[in-house]
C-alpha cells in the first residue's frame, strides 16, 4: 500500500513539472502564463516563444507521461502503467509548482499512451497531424487524436487501455471547452507555418 502512494505521490509530482514555465522563465526570461492563452503548455509555448521552444515544452510534457507510467516497472509493483499515468496528467493539468495552472493534458496523456502503446501513439501523431493539414487547429487536432486513440483501443479490444483513453479523451475534451467555443465561432487561432 505504502509503494503505490510512493507511486502515485511521484507521478503526481513528475506531472507538476511546469516545462513551460522552466523553459520561458529560465531560457527568455517570459512567463508564458502572461501570454497568449495563458496556458502552460506546448501549444501556447509555441506561439509565445516559437518553434525551439515549443518543441523543447511538448517533448518535455510528453516524457513526464511516459516515465510516469514506467514507475511501477521502477518499483516492480502490481499498478497498471496507465494508473500512475493518469496521476501525471493530474499533476501537469493542476500542478503544485505553478499555483495549479497547467497545461491541458494533451502532450503528458500522448506520454502515458506512448509508454503503454507506442504503435497506438504512433498512429495518434499520424492521426493528429492529418487533422492538422487540413484544419489548421491544434486544439481540433488534438482532440481528433484522442478519438483516433479510443478507436484504436476499442479495435484491440484491450478494456484498461478503453477505459483509460476515454476517460482522459473526456479530459482532454472538457479542457478544450473554450477552443470548441472559438472554432464554432471561428475564432481560434489557426497555425501560420501551414499557410
Amino acid at each position: 500500500m505504502l509503494e503505490i502512494g510512493i507511486i502515485i505521490l511521484l507521478a503526481y509530482l513528475i506531472g507538476s513539472i511546469p516545462s513551460g514555465l522552466i523553459i520561458g522563465k529560465g531560457f527568455y526570461g517570459i512567463d508564458i502564463r502572461q501570454h497568449g492563452s495563458g496556458n502552460l503548455g506546448g501549444t501556447n509555448t509555441f506561439r509565445v516563444l516559437g518553434v525551439k521552444a515549443g518543441l523543447a515544452v511538448t517533448i518535455s510534457d510528453i516524457l513526464k507521461g511516459t516515465l510516469a507510467a514506467a514507475l511501477p516497472f521502477f518499483f516492480q509493483s502490481d499498478m497498471h502503467a496507465l494508473v500512475a499515468g493518469i496521476f501525471a496528467v493530474i499533476g501537469h493539468t493542476y500542478p503544485l509548482f505553478a499555483g495549479f495552472r497547467g497545461g491541458k493534458a494533451v502532450a503528458t496523456s500522448g506520454g502515458v499512451l506512448l509508454f503503454y502503446a507506442p504503435f497506438m501513439f504512433i498512429i495518434m501523431i499520424s492521426g493528429f497531424f492529418i487533422c492538422l493539414y487540413l484544419s489548421k487547429y491544434v486544439s481540433l487536432s488534438s482532440m481528433f487524436a484522442g478519438l483516433v486513440a479510443l478507436i484504436y483501443s476499442i479495435i484491440v479490444q484491450d478494456l484498461p487501455l478503453i477505459l483509460v483513453v476515454f476517460l482522459l479523451l473526456s479530459f482532454v475534451v472538457y479542457r478544450h471547452r473554450s477552443n470548441i467555443k472559438r472554432i464554432i465561432d471561428k475564432t481560434e487561432p489557426k497555425v501560420k507555418w501551414l499557410g
